[in-house]
């Protein structure tokens, strides 16, 4: 029985022929020499040519700058973290005289491979990926196999997100700002504590928890009160509600894991007639523009995201296709988190 015709190789097809990794495969086949021993280079050579093994795109069109465009791929277009990350890739991105287009992936994997995947057939010149890894998906060995795919084919790849992929990625140091938020805190004089985070299984708020929770480590104060809710102002504002509905007696301040979700909760916590910054204090982390325009003013920790993007950018269109950069965070305290009285 005819079952029809044969769905073509792969790169992970050539790669298993070849007895080596889809990104040796790659790195192989799109003239890099870079740590590729000439023998593995060989086989991938000959698996390729067995296997009659070609890339989806057409690497000359990449090669030759036919596209002028720059694809960023974002959790949500209206959040100010992703809207200060896209100002810095399109500053860097008109320095070279190229366009740039966003796609929202709503914080779904699902989704950012499918827009992977649309991307890969219009032929950006780079594709970047911004925003937090998500554990648990089961999309990741596909995601790596169709980016790796494209840049075999001549395009960039680059993310701005935890190092999880093997691709070029700016890294942002959240556990080691929220345990300097932490540490902050407790020189200020407070001792009790909520978080409000989002699913363990995003973790850029899953570093950030961590983090706040090793800096409270060995200062003898009680655990802190754990709050789930969403990455959103809603999010945060829901927690607040639920928080105060259990009650606040205990709770001396709020560390909300990015500063969207602390807005929301500085709202909900003053709709229940509860004052941030004088009966309770309430931090964030990213110190967005808006960090500095509500009352009390957040404190937060400032991440450089328009560098992020700039830095994202400038590494897609350098030769360390595979290279790490990690930019620091610092802690900026504000009045939503006044020094206490010593008690």
């Amino acid at each position: 029985m005819d079952d029809g015709p044969k769905a073509p190789p792969t790169l992970h097809d050539v790669a298993r022929e070849a007895g080596v990794s889809i990104a040796t495969a790659s790195r192989a086949l799109n003239g890099s020499s870079r740590n590729v021993r000439s023998e593995n280079a060989s086989r991938v050579r000959a698996a390729a040519a067995k296997l009659d093994y070609e890339p989806h795109l057409s690497a000359q069109a990449i090669a030759k700058g036919s596209t002028r465009t720059v694809a960023l791929v974002v959790r949500d277009v209206a959040d100010p973290y992703f809207s200060s990350i896209a100002a810095g890739v399109t500053q860097a991105a008109q320095e070279c005289r190229l366009i740039v287009t966003m796609a929202v992936a709503g914080g779904s994997p699902e989704r950012e491979l499918e827009i992977v995947r649309t991307l890969r057939g219009r032929r950006p010149r780079v594709i970047i990926v911004a925003g937090s890894r998500v554990d648990g998906s089961g999309t990741r060995g596909t995601l790596v196999e169709e980016l790796t795919e494209y840049r075999t084919a001549g395009g960039r790849v680059v993310l701005i997100s935890q190092r999880d992929l093997p691709f070029g990625t700016v890294t942002i140091d959240n556990r080691g700002g929220a345990e300097r938020l932490a540490r902050a805190l407790l020189a200020a004089g407070y001792r009790r504590f909520a978080v409000l985070h989002a699913q363990e299984r995003i973790r850029t708020s899953r570093e950030r928890h961590d983090g706040f929770l090793a800096g409270l480590r060995h200062a003898g104060v009680p655990e802190p009160l754990a709050i789930e809710t969403g990455f959103t102002r809603a999010g945060g504002y829901e927690a607040a509600r639920r928080l105060v509905e259990r009650g606040v007696a205990d709770v001396e301040a709020v560390f909300a894991v990015n500063d969207v979700m602390a807005i929301g909760a500085m709202t909900g916590l003053r709709d229940a007639g509860i004052v941030p910054g004088r009966d309770i204090g309430v931090a964030g982390f990213d110190d967005i523009d808006a960090a500095v325009d509500v009352v009390p003013a957040l404190t937060t920790v400032a991440v450089p995201l328009r560098e992020a993007g700039l830095t994202a950018m400038r590494l897609a269109l350098s030769d360390e296709e595979t290279a790490d950069h990690s930019l620091p965070t610092n802690v900026v305290l504000r009045e939503s988190t006044p020094p206490r009285p010593p008690t």
